[in-house]
């Protein structure tokens, strides 16, 4: 039932144009431990994505993993289901591969709306843009 509700909702999203960078990422799993939220490609260009989360939304901590290209991760916005929006100052240059350093939340394990962030691929010598995910930590603290 649940998973069904899920689809149905992905699919109202879908059309009614809501999610108009990226098509939002449903997390069905709420296991302890990390779960990848979202992917994209980075331009040349400094570049601004978002990610919508739908679903098992919880999450304590992020990061980034990186790969085919390195890249620049200027500037995170973090958008609860609360209505409160956490800004983080990065300027932090990541490897490929490689990963950012953990990225803990506000107020510990929250539920996501969205993660919006502007970065861009550093220049390399095989002119390949990057393959970015966002990683999420779920602590599952408030489960009885």
């Amino acid at each position: 039932m649940f998973k069904a509700l899920l689809l149905v909702l992905f699919a109202a999203t879908a059309i009614s144009g809501i999610a108009k960078a990226q098509k939002p990422e449903i997390i069905l799993n709420d296991k302890t431990g990390w779960h990848r939220i979202g992917k994209t490609t980075v331009n040349f260009q400094k570049d601004r994505d978002e990610i919508i989360i739908l679903g098992a939304n919880k999450f304590a901590s992020i990061k980034f993993k990186v790969e085919d290209a390195p890249i620049n991760l200027i500037h995170l916005e973090v958008y609860y289901a609360s209505g409160d929006r956490q800004d983080i100052k990065v300027n932090m240059s990541i490897k490929a591969p490689g990963e950012s350093r953990v990225i803990d939340l506000n107020g510990g394990e929250r539920n996501l709306k969205k993660i919006v962030f502007v970065y861009k691929t550093l220049p390399n010598r095989k002119d390949v843009k990057a393959h970015i995910e966002v990683w999420g930590l779920k602590t599952n603290a408030n489960k009885h």
